[in-house]
């Protein structure tokens, strides 16, 4: 499938803070400047951008590698959650984070195109997971009550992956929600399309909400084991060209 977007990594400083005036106009507002923090630098950053606007930048991520779990605590989410269930994971892995698209664009097309640059790149390195931070705009829970429940009734991590509490605020929405039906439609609607591309795929996340007030987030541990997606699934990533 042809598309307009074409996704490459950074390639020189100029790109970095290309990425980072991204990051910051959308997780910070647009007159915050630029988002960067000590992770830029362990990490090489994906960047999407559309080709009939000049190269312009709409869609950038990070990843960072891990030889197996054994690394894990090098990782941004190992600030936040904690981790020890996953030390002893024997396959590559690789942390996504940082993910965002200019607000300016509404068109599938970009995140496709996203998803297809990381499969390239699990292909190509043999990744067996892919895991990150999945974040909802905003720290009030109350208004993604229905997403939370759904994650809850169909979406927790396996037991001998399930990330603990660590961080000092957090939504434990699996033990409050315990009894909560989710509205199907309603839930959907509400859940960030990253995060409903991980779960579309097999995903699974942790079972509370981090409240992140630096970036105004509440985000979950998000965990993708590669050989759980979907044949047809993974065919549609690959045939994306970007």
């Amino acid at each position: 499938m042809r598309t307009r977007y074409k996704a490459r990594f950074a390639s020189s400083d100029a790109d970095v803070l290309a990425v980072q005036t991204l990051r910051g106009q959308v997780f910070r507002g647009k007159s915050a400047g630029l988002d960067a923090d000590a992770f830029d630098q362990q990490c090489q950053h994906m960047m999407v951008e559309d080709g009939r606007q000049d190269g312009r930048l709409v869609c950038v991520f990070r990843i960072q590698p891990f030889a197996n779990g054994s690394e894990i605590e090098r990782s941004y989410s190992a600030q936040y959650y904690e981790l020890s269930a996953l030390q002893n994971y024997q396959g590559k892995l690789v942390e996504m984070g940082r993910f965002c698209i200019d607000p300016a664009y509404n068109d599938p097309d970009i995140l496709r195109v996203a998803w297809s640059a990381m499969t390239a790149y699990v292909d190509d390195n043999n990744v067996e997971m892919l895991f990150g931070c999945s974040s909802f705009h905003g720290v009030d829970a109350d208004n993604y009550m229905d997403a939370f429940a759904l994650l809850k009734e169909r979406h927790l991590a396996p037991k001998r992956w399930l990330p603990r509490v660590k961080a000092p605020s957090v939504f434990s929405f699996a033990r409050k929600l315990a009894l909560m039906k989710p509205n199907l439609k309603t839930a959907r609607k509400m859940m960030p399309p990253l995060l409903r591309t991980y779960l579309v795929m097999g995903g699974w996340v942790s079972d509370h909400a981090v409240v992140d007030r630096d970036l105004n987030t509440l985000h979950v541990f998000t965990g993708l084991e590669i050989g759980a997606i979907p044949a047809n699934r993974k065919r549609l990533l690959r045939a994306v060209v970007g």
